[in-house]
């Protein structure tokens, strides 16, 4: 067992760097620079256009959150929530989610975990529970490396470092299910596909972290929410069939090694655990 049921696609990796190298040796036959080979790779022309289209990639947001309201108008019209909003460019936070019972979710989208940007966040206070959501719409990333450095290298260490709650997280988006990213989850039964706008959706991956902030003498070995604790994620469950060995549950141990904070994490899946790391000290960017 891993991490996360998905792994990185092999073969989609191969066309990936086979089709690097070829833009890279081809790259002064395209387009009207009037150029010599050797100007071309010599003027910064080509170095310039891959970062400005990598800058473009890793910037844009509109599509991760057209992702995100299809799927919270699809929760509120099947009454799962009883309604949502956007929180605004101006907070650290995306959304803000009604749950039926009266609660308030504060929901903070996220592209792939293994970047800087996931240690941005801040807990709003009106919020009853705070989740992260990664949408990481890179179909040659590694799922399980992302979903590992998200939660162990820069969430636990935000969350004891800062006093940060969340809550859980969620690793879910358009390409899970698709030939880029298949999902295990629908190989035995592709009819667990629910059709939300025009996606065909696998069920989520959810992830339960503790409910109360690690501390090394006060707190030393929180254990991880329940479900029913969650409301997002319990709705999450109930509206897209997500089965209760598919969900995950992460503990945090802490304690104090000399100068050094240390911490493990342990991620629990279908009663067995799935990764657990050693007592490694907290290193923040």
């Amino acid at each position: 067992m891993s991490v996360i049921p998905c792994s990185e696609n092999e073969e989609l990796r191969r066309l990936i760097n086979s089709y690097a190298e070829t833009i890279k040796t081809e790259a002064h036959k395209l387009g009207d620079h009037g150029l010599t080979e050797e100007e071309f790779y010599n003027s910064g022309v080509f170095r310039g256009a891959i970062e400005r289209i990598r800058g473009q990639f890793s910037a844009t947001m509109r599509e991760k959150r057209e992702f995100a309201r299809h799927v919270l108008n699809f929760m509120e019209d099947g009454r799962f929530i009883n309604g949502w909003e956007s929180a605004g460019e101006s907070n650290r936070h995306d959304y803000i989610v009604q749950l039926n019972d009266g609660k308030v979710s504060a929901i903070e989208l996220k592209g792939c975990l293994d970047g800087n940007n996931t240690n941005i966040f801040e807990r709003p206070a009106q919020a009853n529970e705070f989740i992260i959501w990664s949408v990481c719409t890179n179909p040659g990333a590694d799922p399980r490396a992302n979903a590992w450095s998200g939660i162990h290298t820069r969430l636990s260490a935000e969350i004891i470092s800062r006093e940060q709650l969340v809550d859980g997280v969620i690793i879910w988006d358009m390409v899970c299910g698709t030939v880029g990213r298949p999902c295990p989850k629908l190989l035995d039964n592709p009819m667990r596909s629910i059709a939300v706008a025009h996606y065909k959706l696998p069920p989520p991956c959810l992830y339960l972290l503790p409910g109360t902030v690690p501390s090394p003498r006060n707190n030393p070995r929180p254990v991880a929410h329940t479900l029913g604790e969650v409301g997002f994620l319990n709705a999450l469950q109930l509206c897209f069939g997500c089965l209760e060995n598919e969900i995950n549950y992460v503990d945090f141990e802490v304690e104090h090694r000399g100068n050094e904070t240390v911490r493990r994490t342990r991620i629990r899946r279908g009663g067995e655990i799935v990764r657990e790391s050693e007592l490694t000290p907290i290193r923040r960017a």
